[in-house]
């Protein structure tokens, strides 16, 4: 079906960009260090004397927290992005080749040097819904490729 004016606001849809995308791009480092702020997961894991120090060590160690958050529907989307993010930069540093990359949407995923894509942000929220994979799981599958 030919449909002009859905075919022009598709097309102008498509090619738009998220704002962020132009930001990571003239400071990949300043944004690189905005993703790892990650307050709200960093704040809960202290809270249960976890230490997120960048390693895949703090990423078993987040597996084994009581998943609180859980209770609070309001909270649980934003722990579940900050486990994302600090799954995502984890892999930044620790893999080599790994690098942050922001979809034209503005969805920040980690790319790796084999041209493997990790949405950590989904499998945040999934872990931070059901627990499953584990951080850890997807970081040693990741570390792998």
């Amino acid at each position: 079906m030919n449909i002009p004016f859905l075919d022009n606001w598709l097309k102008r849809h498509e090619t738009e960009q998220s704002p962020l995308v132009s930001v990571f791009d003239r400071d990949p480092a300043g944004a690189a260090e905005l993703l790892a702020e990650c307050a709200l997961l960093r704040a809960r894991a202290q809270e249960s004397g976890v230490a997120l120090d960048d390693t895949p060590r703090s990423l078993t160690a987040l597996d084994q927290l009581p998943p609180r958050w859980r209770d609070d529907p309001e909270e649980l989307p934003w722990v579940g992005n900050d486990a994302g993010l600090y799954l995502g930069t984890v892999l930044v540093r620790t893999v080599a080749g790994a690098g942050w990359r922001l979809r034209p949407d503005g969805q920040p995923v980690v790319l790796l040097a084999s041209g493997r894509e990790i949405n950590v942000v989904e499998a945040g929220l999934d872990w931070a819904t059901t627990g499953t994979p584990e951080l850890s799981q997807v970081y040693a599958e990741a570390a792998e490729s």
